[in-house]
């Protein structure tokens, strides 16, 4: 387990030598290359990893799992108040919860554009007769990589774990190698370096912040994983192995500089031998494959977790396993990634350019990832408020400082990501109150279940043989296509059954609490199904469980009713028109129900109703 965690959760930050340091030496606000500079910029990126990454993270943040999930949107489910889940105080949780899975696709986007075309770029240290064909490596590997994501990432994961083992030994051993160069350079382990380099620098050392934060980008990702490994294997791996090559390799990059400034143009490729430069690029071009994969592979995840808690409409997932039920692949995701990332590398041109685009939403994320911990950690463990807020407010303040220093790049790149994150927190937001208002407008036209169970027994309903299921959103209402069936068809079926499934604010529900049945009168049961935000929630499934209660339902012999609704847009209370009319174009383009819910095709019958919202 630990070596796959090396495959998969240490992608991002452990490629992250390929372009941190340099940034602060050669990018837009770089610093000169003088011993106190590079001994104050290297005690800030190793103090940085272990702030953050070690204390905040594998410490403290990661002890809040969510049955043993991580995560942004798992940490959010953990600190959902019970009661009142409407309040203005569970709201404001809600959105900033929404607010930083948004970001999230952002960082998403950045970095396999950054990752593959920092790797690439070292073809130009060895000549520069490469430079035309930087650019179109960068989009060629890209495309490459996301068209392979629909035969699944399953045998391609076997082989990241031992490549990124190789890959942390050569940073390792790189490092060493520079240190060996000049041996002082590691005073910079000293945190009075970095408070110096502060002090003397003032403004121009509080802007070069924001490229020392790139060292720390795939912290993140380390909590979003845990769920795949567990954190013990995160914790080793990170150790005994990531840690120690990522502290040796910086250390060897800042001796290298204090021998020859002039390697700040690329001193991540100029610590190698001369002979070792193009293995060296290939080895670097997988590892950034390899971290471009893990980002891909939680956007998959964290879609499939938003539609489940209702924050995006349905997708199409697609199995890619039939083993692994986690392994999907989502074509819309798939394909948006792959066309902002090639537009990213083409349009900024250099990993320069594009780490100016990179640090403003792992900040935001990390940040408010950081005050849902604080109401985690109140309502789970009962920390006192003053410790909790106090051991909070440290790292809220150190995550807030890096984040103004990238506010210095917004309008150098820094603003794409914001972009992102605004546009899919508006969707996400207009989903969730759409959904609300839907429900709320349905309900209302629609009729106690109770009350039409009392009207059933006194009506003479004609009754076909057959099992029918119809789906119903609100168990406690009668499904809206049973009452349309009854109105045009009038018969109903010697067995139907009203079946209502529920996503929970959990990652998994327990096999045994998947259903539960209640008989009703006039041979009608009623069947609620539950679901948690990390699942999928299949039909199969539900009808398995049932008959592991008595309840055979064949699929092949019953036929299933769904309700579709075609939603109008009004100037009714609740959203703006031109938010009603994008719920309504959201909602029209949602997979259908049939596939989402795999249900069999040739045994749904779908009745459509206009409703105004």
């Amino acid at each position: 387990m630990t070596v796959a965690a090396l495959g998969v959760v240490f992608g991002d930050i452990g490629t992250s030598p390929l372009y941190a340091l340099r940034e602060c030496f050669h990018g837009s606000h770089g610093m000169e290359p003088r011993s106190e500079n590079i001994l104050g910029i290297l005690s800030l990126i190793l103090w940085s990893l272990i702030l953050i990454v070690s204390l905040k993270y594998l410490t403290l943040v990661m002890k809040a799992d969510n049955n043993r999930e991580g995560g942004i949107l798992a940490l959010l489910a953990l600190t959902l108040p019970t009661s009142n889940p409407r309040g203005t105080h569970c709201k404001l949780l809600l959105s900033m919860g929404m607010f930083g899975a948004a970001l999230l696709y952002g960082d998403g986007i950045i970095t396999p554009a950054i990752s593959v075309l920092s790797a690439i770029e070292g073809l130009e240290v060895a000549t520069s007769s490469f430079k035309p064909l930087l650019i179109p490596l960068t989009v060629l590997i890209l495309v490459v990589l996301f068209m392979l994501q629909r035969g699944g990432s399953g045998k391609m994961g076997k082989l990241f774990g031992p490549v990124m083992i190789l890959w942390f030994a050569v940073l390792a051993l790189l490092g060493l190698r520079g240190i060996a160069m000049a041996p002082g350079v590691l005073m910079a382990i000293n945190p009075l370096n970095a408070l110096l380099f502060l002090m003397h620098n003032g403004y121009a050392g509080f802007v070069i912040l924001g490229s020392v934060f790139l060292a720390v980008t795939g912290a993140e990702a380390l909590y979003a994983d845990m769920g795949h490994f567990g954190l013990k294997p995160i914790r080793k791996a990170w150790t005994w192995l990531v840690l120690p090559a990522l502290v040796l390799n910086y250390l060897g990059q800042g001796a290298l500089l204090l021998v020859n400034p002039d390697a700040a143009s690329n001193p991540f490729y100029r610590l190698a031998p001369a002979w070792a430069l193009y293995p060296l690029v290939c080895l670097a071009t997988c590892a950034a494959v390899i971290a471009s994969q893990a980002l891909i592979t939680g956007a998959f995840s964290l879609t499939v977790s938003a539609i489940q808690l209702g924050f995006l409409p349905r997708m199409e997932i697609q199995h890619t396993s039939s083993a692994e039920r986690g392994q999907i692949y989502l074509p819309f995701v798939n394909w948006s990634l792959l066309v902002a990332c090639a537009a990213l590398v083409i349009g900024f041109g250099s990993s320069t350019s594009l780490a100016a685009a990179y640090g403003i939403a792992v900040t935001l994320t990390m940040s408010i990832t950081t005050i849902l911990f604080y109401y985690a950690a109140r309502r789970l463990w009962r920390w006192p408020v003053w410790s909790t807020m106090c051991l909070c407010g440290v790292f809220l303040a150190v995550e807030l400082t890096f984040l103004a220093a990238n506010l210095t790049k917004f309008a150098h790149g820094g603003w794409f990501p914001i972009v992102v994150g605004f546009v899919i927190y508006t969707l996400m937001s207009t989903w969730r109150i759409g959904r609300r208002l839907l429900r709320e407008s349905l309900d209302q036209s629609s009729l106690p279940l109770a009350l039409f169970l009392a009207d059933l027994q006194n009506s003479k309903i004609h009754r076909v043989p057959g099992t029918a299921v119809f789906m119903s959103g609100n168990p406690d209402g009668a499904p809206i296509a049973l009452l349309h069936n009854l109105k045009h068809n009038k018969v109903l079926h010697e067995r139907t059954l009203i079946l209502t499934i529920i996503n929970e604010v959990i990652p998994h529900v327990e096999s045994a609490k998947r259903v539960s049945l209640e008989k009703l009168e006039g041979g009608m049961v009623r069947i609620i199904a539950r679901f948690g935000f990390m699942e999928e929630p299949a039909v199969d499934l539900v009808l398995e469980a049932c008959r592991k209660q008595g309840l055979d339902i064949k699929p092949a012999e019953s036929t299933f009713f769904l309700s579709r609704e075609t939603v109008i847009p009004s100037e009714r209370p609740g959203m703006p028109l031109w938010r009603d009319s994008l719920f309504a174009l959201m909602a029209q383009n949602a997979h259908r129900a049939t596939s989402f819910f795999n249900l069999p095709p040739n045994r749904v019958v779908e009745l459509g109703m206009q409703v105004e919202i």
